[in-house]
């Protein structure tokens, strides 16, 4: 595979929490191959990620032109593929390559990237193995999911009525194109005035948030330990997840894996959210009860420092 690449207007983006995006006035988007004008990235109407929500896809960002965990991003784009029976079009390292090309073609140094594989065109109905071949898209874009107010201050949480899909139903370490399941969790949050929504899985222990991992902080007899839902709770494996882990446990910090209630948040000394387009941030209230003192405590602040010195010039690739 040869990407086609395309100029585009110089244009920067910043990270979540700092200044404003600037964008260029055409976005460039790769589609199979192809680097073309954003009017002209099309998909079918009879693409089955269209009809269906058939399709899997990866949200990455990319630090002073080194995309953040480039080769684990597109290792789950492949798990996930491999586990709904979608063979990809591209190797990794094709993907790779189309990545860098997309991220040149928009003349950005920073932002975000939306890699999406969908089962392709077919006839209506839900069989997927009448569909031609998978349609493989890559866009990029700059990305700011709350005011910067909101990371300096923290955020505002509530707990979904809407839980989890059953695991049984659909693994949620599978990153797939219907997020339905969140969106109505996040109209939840929308509705009550919140930044955000925590849902539960099926035993009403603690999943996720619609868009982020949920980490608290909270004493124990041998010190605070970072506290977050394992995997079983229903939370995808996120990467962000994984490399604030990394450096809590380098940092000297505790770090637990524990099924939590809605009780543990309620009571916890910090709370702080992680994923690929918002970064770090603070949860300062959940359900109306404030959450520590009401601020970012000491530790979401010290990791969010260390995550941001990580990405600032040598963001790790791998």
């Amino acid at each position: 595979m040869t990407p086609t690449t395309t100029p585009a207007p110089d244009a920067t983006t910043q990270p979540a929490g700092s200044a404003p995006t600037a964008m260029p006035t055409a976005r460039i988007v790769w589609v199979d191959g192809r680097l073309v004008p954003e009017g002209e990235a099309t998909v079918s109407v009879f693409d089955h990620g269209v009809l269906y929500g058939d399709g899997v896809f990866e949200g990455i960002r990319y630090y002073n032109g080194r995309v953040f965990k480039l080769a684990t991003h597109l290792k789950r784009l492949d798990a996930s593929a491999r586990s709904i029976r979608l063979k990809p079009t591209y190797s990794q390292d094709e993907m790779a390559a189309a990545i860098r090309a997309t991220i040149e073609a928009n003349g950005m140094a920073d932002g975000y990237l939306r890699v999406c594989m969908t089962r392709g065109s077919g006839p209506l109905g839900l069989n997927p193995f009448l569909c031609e071949k998978p349609c493989t898209f890559i866009i990029c874009a700059g990305i700011k999911l709350y005011p910067e107010e909101i990371y300096r201050n923290g955020m505002s949480v509530i707990t979904a009525a809407t839980i989890r899909n059953h695991p049984a139903a659909l693994s949620p370490r599978v990153k797939s194109l219907n997020y339905l399941n969140n969106i109505m969790a996040k109209i939840e949050a929308i509705d009550a005035g919140a930044h955000e929504a925590v849902m539960l899985n099926h035993h009403g222990y603690v999943a996720e948030c619609t868009a982020d991992n949920l980490f608290i902080v909270r004493g124990t007899q041998a010190g605070p330990a970072i506290v977050t839902p394992p995997l079983h709770a229903g939370a995808l494996e996120g990467v962000t997840r994984n490399e604030i882990m990394r450096l809590a446990r380098d940092a000297g910090y505790t770090v637990l894996e524990q099924d939590l209630t809605r009780h543990d948040l309620f009571v916890a000394d910090e709370m702080f959210l992680t994923g690929s387009a918002a970064e770090v941030i603070a949860a300062t209230l959940v359900d109306g009860r404030t959450v520590g003192n009401g601020k970012p405590g000491p530790i979401t602040n010290d990791l969010i420092a260390r995550f941001h010195a990580l990405v600032a010039e040598n963001a790790p690739e791998d």
